[in-house]
C-alpha cells in the first residue's frame, strides 16, 4: 500500500511538473489499479480472521450459550456459501473478459488479471470461513487475558 501511495504521488507530480514527460508515466495509474484490487480481495480472509469485519457481537454477546453457538455456526456457514458463490460467479465473469481478449491500454495485460483478484480472494475467505468451523469459536472466542493491555 505504501508503494502505491508513493508511485502514484511520483506520477501527480510529474503531471504537474514536468507535462511533458506524464505519458511516460501513464502506466502507474492502471499499476495502481490492479495492485488495489488484489490488496482488497487478498486481505478478506486476513480481516475475517483478526475479527475486523462487520459484526454484531454485543447482539450476539447476549445470546444463551447454546444459542450462541447456533448462531456462531449459521453465521461461518453463510459466510462460507456466500464466498464460494461470489468466487464460483467471479470466477465466470473473469474467464469471459479473458476470452473476449480485454487488455489494459498502458500495460498492456490482460484484464482477466484485474478480475481474477475477486475469485481468488473469495475463495481464500470461504477457506477462512471452513477454518473458523473446524476451530469452534475461531474469531468469536474471547482474547486472553494475558493478551489484553
Amino acid at each position: 500500500m505504501i508503494l502505491m501511495a508513493l508511485i502514484y504521488a511520483f506520477n501527480v507530480a510529474v503531471r504537474e511538473l514536468v507535462p511533458a514527460q506524464a505519458a511516460r508515466f501513464a502506466w502507474i495509474e492502471e499499476a495502481c489499479l490492479f495492485c488495489l484490487a488484489w490488496v482488497v480481495f487478498l486481505g478478506l480472509g486476513l480481516a475475517l480472521e483478526r475479527g475486523r469485519h462487520i459484526a454484531m457481537t454485543s447482539l450476539l454477546q447476549r445470546l444463551a450459550p447454546g444459542l450462541r453457538r447456533s448462531a456462531k455456526l449459521l453465521i461461518d456457514l453463510t459466510g462460507l456459501a456466500f464466498s464460494f458463490y461470489v468466487a464460483k460467479l467471479s470466477f465466470d465473469i473473469t474467464l469471459f473478459v479473458v476470452r473476449s481478449g480485454q487488455s489494459s491500454p498502458t500495460l498492456d495485460l490482460s484484464m482477466g488479471w484485474l478480475y481474477a483478484a475477486m475469485p481468488v480472494g473469495f475463495a481464500l475467505l470461504g477457506l477462512r470461513y471452513v477454518l473458523e468451523l473446524r476451530a469452534g469459536e475461531g474469531r468469536f472466542a474471547a482474547p486472553a487475558a494475558s493478551l489484553v493491555h
